[in-house]
């Protein structure tokens, strides 16, 4: 009989809890309800305390971000000069590629905060709206990588298929897409700042910021998620399906471009069709570790919230967001596989030679080489040479 009550009162206890159009809120996957003596506090279980006190999302995933924020940064910052200031001839990959190592700075500048969101307990303290922007500029960044490395893409096979097109006219439609990809994202992240993002929890005492989905009522999640559910549906299919798509087709279409060439002249084509291997290789683990789990999880998780459905696959959604930030720290790899000027800026800024040094290094082997050649010729060899410090 006693068994019989307390089952009869557990049954009892989860009706009022689903049917409350007040109180009741599901986190990233877990359900919990808002204390009725303390007004605005969500009371999670206990299963979802123990995530947010997990060495997963303290240490972890501060690793993670430390670890974007200490390569990303300077590698990028790095690219962005070169593409800007050291790069000769502008042509269309360096305008595309200047664009994506912007878009990487401006996403990286921002994860301070996160690290520092994360090592405090997952306690956000810098109020709703930075909580806004991070948010923004994180998926900003992510689509932004996907649209551009797509663009590049594109551009690698023109290059190689029609060597010979316009130069300039080539520069002008790089540089308007990149104004279309930029109005795009800014229009599509737009939506990302109309709702809320943080939730202030009861036990334990913190504040997330986008890691609990407050849903009033269990029987209609729905209303509560439709928002993100229709902006990541969205997103995913033009943002990240479309872009696939157009990325398999020019480098399917680029590798046959070098096949048939390399039938005519194996040696000089057999270098291009490697760096091509390289270049397809390096945005393949980027995509496959960074924009294809994190897109599908969005997809999926949301999908299940819209339902009022436990997402017990929380851990590998919040890991798979925390890994898209990784493209800041592969992107760099692109740079060097598509641009010889990356490559050379590279090697000589890890050689920490200056341009002056360079030269003066160059004239100094020249005219040892060539003691008996004409000083004009020494003069000539030694102004032709050039750095990337």
């Amino acid at each position: 009989m006693a068994s019989t009550r307390k089952l009869s009162f557990l049954l009892l206890f989860g009706f009022l809890c689903s049917t409350s159009s007040t109180n009741a809120i599901q986190g990233r996957g877990f359900i919990g309800v808002v204390d009725p003596k303390d007004s605005g506090l969500v009371q999670v279980d206990e299963a979802t305390a123990n995530a947010l006190k997990s060495g997963l999302t303290t240490i972890f995933l501060p690793i993670i971000y430390i670890v974007v924020f200490v390569v990303g940064l300077p590698a990028n910052l790095m690219a962005l000069w070169v593409f800007l200031f050291r790069t000769k001839v502008k042509h269309p990959a360096a305008i595309y590629m200047a664009n994506l190592a912007l878009s990487d700075v401006l996403f990286v500048i921002w994860t301070p905060l996160k690290i520092a969101y994360h090592i405090n307990g997952n306690d956000w303290i810098y109020g709703e709206g930075l909580c806004k922007v991070l948010i923004g500029f994180f998926y900003g960044n992510m689509y932004c990588s996907i649209l551009f490395i797509a663009c590049l893409s594109v551009q690698r096979y023109w290059g190689v298929a029609h060597p010979l097109s316009h130069q300039r006219k080539n520069n002008t439609i790089a540089v308007a897409v990149s104004v279309a990809i930029w109005a795009f994202v800014w229009l599509t992240t737009t939506p990302l700042y109309l709702y809320d993002h943080t939730a202030k929890l009861k036990d334990p005492n913190i504040t997330t910021c986008h890691d609990v989905n407050v849903i009033r009522d269990l029987n209609d999640a729905f209303q509560d998620v439709k928002y993100p559910f229709y902006y990541f549906i969205l997103m995913a299919v033009l943002a990240f399906l479309l872009p696939c798509l157009v990325i398999v087709v020019a480098y399917i279409l680029l590798l046959r471009v070098l096949s048939d060439s390399m039938d005519d002249d194996g040696s000089s084509s057999g270098k291009k069709r490697q760096r091509a291997l390289v270049l397809i290789a390096t945005v393949l683990v980027t995509f496959l570790v960074c924009f294809v789990p994190s897109n599908v999880m969005l997809v999926v998780h949301y999908s299940l919230l819209k339902d009022g459905v436990v997402n017990n696959g929380y851990a590998f959604y919040i890991t798979t967001l925390c890994l898209a930030s990784l493209n800041s720290c592969l992107d760099p790899f692109i740079y060097y596989y598509v641009s010889e000027d990356f490559r050379e800026h590279v090697k000589n800024t890890l050689k920490c030679r200056s341009q002056r040094t360079v030269e003066r290094m160059t004239v100094s082997f020249n005219s040892m080489k060539y003691s008996k050649k004409s000083k004009a010729y020494v003069s000539e060899s030694g102004t032709t040479q050039s750095s990337s410090c």
